[in-house]
């Protein structure tokens, strides 16, 4: 992804107490004066984040499902009026290179997609139509995202929305044990999608949340996001996307054998953990940061919060080999590991 120029600056930072976001959370808030607070609120289902600065997509025309279900790692043909899946285009090597959020309106399917990704996406679609009866637009200048656990109270009438999957958890993919033990099973999100100019109308009297808080309850759900718990050699398996964002059953799609091969061998090279990391000192480590075993470079932190119950947590990519009993040492700060997926 490339860094997001800030294009569209959201009427919400305008709100008391609004911390603007730079480089790729730029044009939205990171806090409004209180994260720990904006956790709880968020927490309870209370609570609404700003998430326009993601990239809004469209794709018309009566053979858009069946021509991204040949694209993606989805089975999309079946997909339902404000149905919602998630998909992932990925390199002739089975390497993840956009992640997709879609939701169906009956007449368009609605695709949003990390800030910085969407030019690049969009161009790859259009190359892609070939003769079929499609049209791809970028419609970010004129429609925006705010994010709510599901079932909160949203604006007047039924929103667009996109539903994440993570907590229906469909198959037993990881090492963690019993499905409904798996902290995902918490995390309860979605993505409303809403008319740029109407975003204070969406949120209306509703206290706001920032990036960080949103960041601090998705680490916890170990919940994978693109650009952060993936680089260019990410593979499905090695962050456990093979729960929501592949079908494993349907027809050719460019990266397929490399998953097939993968999921049958189950050895991917690198694997997702959750780490709980030594909160006794006042900086947190960085994303990015190298998790090491011992003197051995074992992997990296790819996103890391402090949590408002938990402390100081994160995911980290290490390779497969990588001991699970071990505590892991992160800019000399102790990290003990949780297993996401399997070694």
């Amino acid at each position: 992804m490339t860094e997001l120029p800030v294009l569209h600056r959201s009427p919400l930072l305008d709100r008391p107490g609004a911390v603007a976001g730079e480089g790729l959370a730029a044009g939205v808030a990171i806090h409004y004066g209180d994260p720990m607070r904006e956790q709880r609120v968020l927490e309870e289902g209370l609570a609404v984040v700003d998430l326009s600065h993601r990239s809004v997509l469209t794709v018309s025309g009566p053979d858009r499902l069946s021509w991204l279900h040949s694209l993606t790692t989805q089975h999309l043909v079946d997909l339902g009026v404000r149905e919602s899946r998630e998909a992932l285009i990925l390199t002739p090597k089975g390497h993840v290179e956009h992640s997709l959020h879609l939701v169906d309106d009956g007449k368009t399917t609605w695709i949003t997609t990390e800030p910085g990704d969407g030019d690049g996406l969009r161009e790859w679609l259009d190359r892609m139509r070939f003769m079929l009866r499609v049209e791809v637009a970028d419609v970010t200048a004129d429609w925006g995202v705010l994010g709510e656990p599901h079932g909160a109270e949203s604006a007047p009438g039924e929103p667009l929305a996109w539903r994440d999957p993570w907590p229906d958890l469909v198959g037993d993919t990881t090492a963690y044990g019993p499905v409904e033990d798996h902290p995902g099973t918490r995390w309860s999100w979605r993505e409303v999608i809403v008319p740029r100019a109407s975003l204070e109308e969406a949120v209306g009297d509703r206290p706001l949340a920032g990036l960080w808080a949103f960041e601090a309850l998705r680490i916890a759900a170990w919940r994978p996001r693109f650009g952060a718990e993936t680089d260019h050699r990410t593979i499905v398996h090695e962050v456990d996307w093979l729960r929501t964002a592949v079908h494993l059953h349907k027809g050719c799609y460019r990266g397929q054998e490399t998953v097939a091969r993968v999921h049958n061998l189950g050895r991917p090279p690198r694997r997702l953990v959750f780490l709980h990391v030594d909160g006794s000192g006042h900086a947190l480590p960085s994303a990015g940061a190298e998790v090491r075993a011992g003197e051995r470079v074992v992997g990296h932190v790819t996103s890391i919060a402090r949590h408002h119950t938990d402390g100081p947590i994160a995911l980290a990519v290490v390779k497969r080999n990588t001991d699970p009993e071990l505590v892991l040492d992160v800019e000399g700060v102790s990290a003990a590991q949780t297993v996401i997926v399997s070694p």
